[in-house]
């Protein structure tokens, strides 16, 4: 697809009334439009099979994240290395988790996703299984950081696989994607946490590596992108052949619809940069309440059974809300549902004060629940409004820039927290992290498609 307004993507009707569903068994019709037949003619088989294999990648890639707070203990004693120095091992894996996507993202839209992901195979396969051999410090910083890169291979292909084959329900397919991603090692950590210790960690390295390896090796052989006429604009009823839209235009999804953004092209617009911000907000909150919430349950002296189901339960409540949220978002109007989980989040994080003040654990948990709940969401809000607003055929590029923002935010709860903690306490800070997740559902009211996007409207078509 070209980027000109004129070579926006589109979709001919089936025949139908262009005014309700068709009934197929994935629920792929929205405005008259058979999605899910298109994508099954073209694939041979149902598009939730691509949505499969890009959860099961995000799962297995998911340990570089979550397993390694189980894992660095071991390594630290095994390995004689100071904690603090294997501490940067992790930020290493968020630099290079989040730049390597661009790249990455370019490379996926211009020449599909089959080599790239048997490049992130390799390099986050490999990666975990040179750990179990590594024997000092700078070689962890290298495998870890080669893992990372592979890591946002797997991420930025798995989110925008849902963009590409799903324009009718790209909120539930990427909540799916990046639910997989958060709640993926759920049944690697007890593994982890049970074979821990100096005498077996090299054993669990290496076989979490090889089911890294073996998995994303699967998923790249699995994973292809649609071709560009599989929709087949020019000749449907949705557009006339001359780039504008026709009768049948408002039946479409909105990142098909309109025109399809370069990556220089968004970056011209200003709603790009509003959105960058209120990412940069949204993660901020999000992750300060993640890497702090045990230390800020022990700030109001509850008990030590509140802040462990405190952080036990809270990537439970993420990664269910990506599920119900990103379908909301299929069903509704996307900017108000967006707008409403972000003034909430903000809300709870702001009443999370309230409640560790009044030493109230159950409501306090509740609170955190609530807080994540609306929150996590952001990585599914995100991608899909942005393909809303710039197009499909460069969705994984596109993405992968707004996605640096995450870096803003690891810095904000990290650092910056640390410093607000210091200076002016734990209450002040949380209340800031609230007060940013409400001024980015404020700026929501604000958003609208950019100019020149053909586009009056980018609210999707209900899904069935």
């Amino acid at each position: 697809m070209g980027n000109d307004e004129s070579d926006a993507s589109a979709a001919e009707t089936d025949g139908t009334s262009g005014d309700g569903p068709t009934g197929e068994t994935d629920g792929g019709s929205a405005g008259g439009v058979d999605y899910a037949a298109r994508a099954a003619d073209t694939l041979g088989f149902s598009r939730w099979w691509q949505i499969a294999a890009a959860a099961g990648m995000m799962a297995a890639v998911s340990p570089y994240q979550y397993v390694w707070s189980s894992i660095s203990p071991a390594l630290s004693e095994g390995l004689d290395i100071a904690l603090p120095a294997l501490g940067a091992v992790f930020s290493f894996y968020v630099v290079f988790q989040s730049l390597s996507q661009f790249p990455a993202g370019k490379w996926r839209d211009s020449r599909g996703p089959g080599a790239l992901t048997f490049l992130a195979a390799l390099l986050a396969g490999g990666g975990y299984i040179g750990l179990a051999y590594a024997t000092s410090l700078w070689q962890l910083y290298l495998l870890y950081s080669l893992g990372a890169v592979g890591v946002g291979i797997v991420y930025t292909v798995a989110v925008n696989t849902a963009v590409k084959w799903f324009p009718d329900r790209t909120g539930l397919t990427t909540g799916v994607g990046t639910m997989a991603f958060a709640a993926g090692s759920a049944l690697v950590v007890p593994y982890v946490r049970a074979n821990a210790t100096v005498s077996a960690y090299s054993d669990v390295l290496r076989n979490i590596g090889i089911g890294i390896l073996v998995i994303t090796l699967v998923g790249s052989f699995l994973l292809r992108d649609p071709p560009k006429d599989w929709l087949d604009r020019k000749n449907g009823d949705g557009d006339d052949g001359d780039g504008d839209e026709g009768d049948g235009g408002d039946g479409l999804a909105a990142s098909i619809r309109g025109r399809n953004y370069s990556t220089r092209e968004m970056l011209s617009t200003w709603q790009f940069w509003l959105l960058y911000a209120m990412f940069v907000a949204m993660a901020s909150a999000d992750l300060i309440v993640i890497a702090n919430v045990v230390r800020f349950a022990e700030n109001f002296g509850l008990a030590e059974l509140i802040a462990t189901l405190s952080a036990t339960l809270l990537p439970v409540a993420a990664g269910v809300s990506r599920l119900i949220l990103g379908e909301a978002t299929d069903r509704f109007d996307r900017k108000r549902v967006m707008a409403g989980s972000f003034l909430l989040a903000g809300l709870f994080r702001i009443g999370l004060v309230g409640a560790g003040e009044a030493g109230n654990g159950a409501v306090f948990v509740a609170f955190v629940l609530g807080a994540m709940f609306f929150s996590s969401p952001l990585y599914v809000f995100f991608p899909s409004l942005l393909a809303d607003y710039y197009g499909a055929a460069n969705s994984s590029g596109n993405y992968a820039v707004l996605y640096t923002a995450k870096v803003g935010g690891g810095v904000f709860s990290g650092v910056v927290a640390g410093y607000l903690v210091a200076t002016m306490g734990w209450n002040p800070t949380f209340i800031l992290g609230g007060v940013l997740a409400v001024a980015a559902g404020l700026a929501v009211f604000v958003l609208r498609p950019p100019s020149g996007s053909g586009l009056k409207s980018t609210e999707p078509q209900p899904a069935d």
